[in-house]
């Protein structure tokens, strides 16, 4: 238990650092809910031209897209300093780490503390309760529960995969590549239903870059649309423990591979 409490601890005097410049966080905050509302903007345009895109209507969409805002802010407010790992590592700061009695990688999250990721969180936030209210979901507690389970699995899903691919840093020095690519499937791929984009791209958006797993999956069992799936519904309701279960994996790929690290020598 001691990792956890050093990392709050951590994150909790870089909050305090970030929160004394208000003036430069509030902007940073609306420039994340402007960039999310644009892409927001541009679904409901393309659905008022085309009425609904695979069968999916403004409510749906948006309903889909706030699940995936939501847990793509969840992720990025304390996992944003993984963006830096390139100059961590080049720069020869992940030298001063080692020598910590605190593991290096909470050390790195906690660097500093992005709050301008709370944009992005709160334009979620605000986007899947409102679409809430109009999706087509039979609430009940089990259904709420679901979707509170699937919002932090959907975090866990995108951050493992961009853990992942820092922990590759330790070999190629540069990741940025890897990880911007990460970002842009999310983003291009991640706000619409993914029988859209055909058999293969599915299949692929699913086993090969677990991008399902994040909000399609679930929004489509709890919208009852499960029969569109072309995987099973249970695995569509186990969505919450695959990003557990990645999460993991992310974790000790991170570990092994920072055994390869080679100090530049700064």
């Amino acid at each position: 238990m001691r990792a956890p409490r050093v990392y709050l601890l951590l994150a909790g005097a870089a909050f305090r650092a970030e929160f004394q410049y208000r003036g430069n966080l509030f902007i940073n905050i609306i420039g994340g809910l402007f960039y999310q509302g644009v892409g927001l903007a541009f679904i409901w345009a393309v659905l008022d031209r085309f009425g609904q895109v695979g069968g999916w209507g403004l409510a749906e969409i948006a309903f889909l897209y706030g699940i995936r805002l939501t847990a793509h802010g969840l992720w990025l407010l304390p996992g944003h300093q993984l963006i830096h790992v390139d100059e961590v590592v080049i720069e020869g700061d992940y030298d001063r780490y080692l020598v910590r009695p605190v593991s290096p990688l909470v050390q790195l999250l906690t660097r500093r503390v992005r709050l301008s990721s709370l944009g992005d969180l709160a334009g979620g936030v605000v986007l899947l309760s409102i679409a809430s209210a109009s999706a087509p979901v039979d609430w009940s507690p089990g259904a709420v529960g679901f979707l509170l389970l699937a919002v932090v699995g959907g975090a866990l899903v995108e951050g493992a995969l961009q853990l992942a691919a820092s922990a590759l840093v330790f070999r190629m020095k540069r990741v940025s590549p890897i990880k911007f690519a990460i970002d842009m499937i999310f983003s291009d791929f991640g706000n619409y239903p993914l029988k859209i984009f055909g058999p293969v791209a599915g299949f692929g958006l699913t086993f090969v870059f677990p991008l399902a797993f994040v909000a399609y999956l679930p929004a489509t069992v709890l919208m009852d649309r499960g029969g569109e799936l072309a995987v099973p519904e249970w695995l569509a309701w186990g969505a919450p423990a695959i990003g557990v279960a990645l999460m993991y994996a992310a974790y000790r790929f991170w570990e092994r591979q920072s055994r390869h690290y080679e100090s530049s020598g700064h």
